[in-house]
């Protein structure tokens, strides 16, 4: 049975962890593929709120196996935390979780260089890091010299390879901006504790790589959760101003080990509005009361960092390229329940840069800077949608919307959601009817 991927289209902040929650009772294995704790995905189910950083979304799924692949980097005393804060809460996390041996390890001179270096300014706007040492960390794994694998805390070789890298890590700290760092790397401390950490995690470690490739091949049925949105994606997205990993489509398989042939379905999830958190251009960007009052109904605040969301209209140029580049098949629209109070919604349907007028997304920043927004405006429906639990009772302008969404991006709307409960999510596309079942008919 081939896999399916859900990926956000676009900065991140899509209502993943939603989608990745409802669709995990038709699959058998959940894998997480790349990002680190700097992600946060949001999950509501009974009323309760559980908010994952690192374990995957179909964790409150007791009959599923969840997977942190070899392409996610990870903090194991985030993690530990995570797993004591669900099993607090009733959820078995240790009976379902698998990691990945070949997965990185963030250690606290990545976080001592995260925050050494969150000042410095690209281009006159900071990146916006979550300071968790994901970006230095990922920067060690290409650099390879200074990188440790989950499956090396355990090797003979562990403790005189630590006392070599906080030897070099001090030397290069003590030069960094001539600041001082935080705490003192203490080598001898790290091992002890991270010693522990290992044996915490022992029995979670297994080979990710075989285990799903022997998964795909025995026909079990995968779901490919992705982290952050694929306008942040280090190669493809608007760099500078990007996550460190592959989170568009083209990361799937170095993230999961899973080569391209398995993944059959691709689910783009979108917001029917634009966010974005930190720096870097945004050409719908509303900085002013229609943001705020997105802001404020959304609840457009980082689930990793609290930071306050950037907000603004849809930009279907963007959503349209981050679309091509994942291989979506069809969409994912959620959070529509926070535009029912505007009398007129607009999209953002081309670019003008300098004297031309564009549908193509724009490979620099420099020229996305430029783009001033070509608008299409549409009729509200100022009608509250949180309720409505059919397709045909949503207001004809909301369906007129979700049409205009579809046609713009050209590919169909698969899943509508007004809220973030199980119940508020609606099936417009035959590929998902097996949600049905789980949240009331269309």
């Amino acid at each position: 049975m081939p896999a399916t991927c859900v990926i956000g289209l676009q900065w991140g902040d899509e209502a993943k962890g939603k989608l990745v929650d409802l669709l995990t009772a038709d699959f058998d294995i959940v894998a997480r593929y790349q990002g680190g704790a700097n992600a946060g995905h949001t999950v509501v189910v009974g009323g309760q709120t559980y908010k994952l950083h690192l374990i995957p979304s179909g964790i409150l799924n007791p009959s599923v196996k969840n997977v942190i692949t070899a392409g996610v980097v990870l903090n194991p005393e985030t993690l530990l935390t995570e797993i004591d804060g669900l099993e607090k809460r009733g959820v078995s996390a240790r009976s379902n979780l698998l990691l990945s041996s070949r997965a990185h390890v963030v250690f606290p001179w990545h976080i001592e260089e995260d925050r050494l270096q969150s000042t410095r300014a690209v281009q006159g706007e900071q990146i916006g890091t979550t300071l968790r040492g994901i970006g230095p960390c990922y920067r060690d794994k290409v650099g390879r010299l200074y990188a440790i694998r989950l499956g090396d805390l355990g090797r003979p070789d562990f403790a005189p390879t630590v006392q070599r890298i906080v030897a070099a890590k001090s030397a290069y700290f003590a030069g960094l901006n001539g600041q001082e760092p935080a705490t003192k790397l203490d080598a001898e401390a790290i091992v002890a504790q991270y010693q522990e950490y290992a044996e915490r995690l022992r029995p979670l470690i297994v080979d990710s790589t075989a285990y799903l490739l022997d998964a795909a091949e025995a026909g079990k049925k995968i779901l490919l959760e992705g982290a952050q949105g694929a306008l942040l994606d280090i190669d493809h997205g608007t760099f500078p101003f990007v996550t460190s990993s592959n989170s568009s489509g083209v990361g799937v398989s170095a993230g999961s080990g899973l080569p391209g042939r398995w993944v059959q379905r691709v689910l783009g999830v979108m917001k029917c509005y634009s966010t974005r958190v930190g720096g870097g251009p945004f050409p719908t960007e509303q900085d002013n009361e229609t943001g705020e009052h997105i802001r404020r109904l959304g609840n457009e605040f980082g689930t990793t960092t609290g930071r306050p969301r950037r907000c603004g209209w849809f930009d279907a140029v963007a959503v349209r390229y981050s679309a091509r580049l994942s291989g979506v098949d069809s969409l994912a629209v959620m959070m529509l329940d926070v535009l029912s109070e505007l009398a007129e919604i607009r999209v953002c349907v081309a670019y003008e840069i300098g004297r031309e007028r564009t549908t193509q997304f724009p490979a620099h920043s420099d020229d996305l800077r430029r783009a001033k927004p070509v608008y299409e405006t549409l009729a509200g429906w100022r009608q509250d949608v949180r309720n409505v639990r059919r397709l045909s009772d949503l207001p004809t302008a909301a369906r007129a919307y979700l049409d205009r969404l579809s046609e713009l991006l050209e590919r169909p709307v698969g899943i509508v959601s007004v809220g973030p409960g199980r119940e508020q999510t609606m099936v417009a596309h035959a590929d998902w009817d097996g949600l049905t079942p789980r949240i009331g008919r269309p």
